[in-house]
């Protein structure tokens, strides 16, 4: 336990040492005060050659497993993801004057997992997903317009299925680090490190 994480008010007994359980009370806090999508995180990738790219994206679930969001497996960050399995997310929440970092390798969620998520998404955000072919070059609004008219025909009345080249990635934590504004810039960082050999967490204080 930190030695002084008593200073935090969010943190429990439940908390201190469990960077999932205090990450879920944090994202409970933001879904309070954020006006817009307290889910957002920017999630960083990178090619085999160590090319960094970034974007924001949804957050879907987190547990003890990880960190789950969706995307097109054909996108950059699919194609990069397939190449070189590892992310980082940075949550920032600036109405609570907070941040989350996260960092460690990625694995693709599983089949049922994916058709179970897909099927709770609106028609419309359904065929969307097959309309778009996205990162790749639009030719025009027009464009996109008309492959929706395509795949709302195709579907008609019917079911609409998730496409093979969409699914959800899982980041599995490494390091998960809580950040929280404190007044002179003297910024509380609490770094979460997985402890390997004992299966649990490793906690530290750092300098802001």
């Amino acid at each position: 336990m930190c030695a002084d994480s008593a200073a935090d008010p969010t943190a429990t007994a439940a908390t201190a040492e469990n960077p999932i359980a205090l990450f879920e009370s944090w994202l409970a806090e933001a879904r309070r005060s954020e006006p817009n999508d307290p889910e957002a995180v920017c999630l960083a990738t990178a090619t085999p050659e160590g090319r960094p790219s970034a974007r924001m994206v949804l957050l879907k679930g987190v547990d003890a497993r990880g960190f789950v969001f969706y995307t097109n497996l054909e996108s950059r960050k699919g194609r990069e993801l397939a190449a070189n399995p590892h992310a980082a997310l940075c949550f920032h929440w600036k109405s609570l004057e907070r941040s989350v970092r996260v960092e460690g390798p990625v694995e693709r969620v599983s089949d049922a997992e994916a058709d179970a998520y897909f099927a709770s998404r609106t028609r419309g955000s359904r065929i969307g997903a097959w309309a778009s072919a996205q990162s790749r070059p639009l030719e025009g609004r027009w464009a996109l317009e008309k492959r929706v008219a395509e795949h709302t025909l195709r579907f008609g009345l019917g079911e609409v299925p998730r496409p093979p080249f969409w699914s959800g990635f899982r980041v599995l934590p490494e390091r998960i680090e809580f950040w929280r504004g404190m007044p002179f810039r003297l910024h509380e960082r609490r770094l979460f490190r997985r402890d390997e050999a004992g299966g649990g967490w490793r906690v530290e204080l750092l300098y802001p």
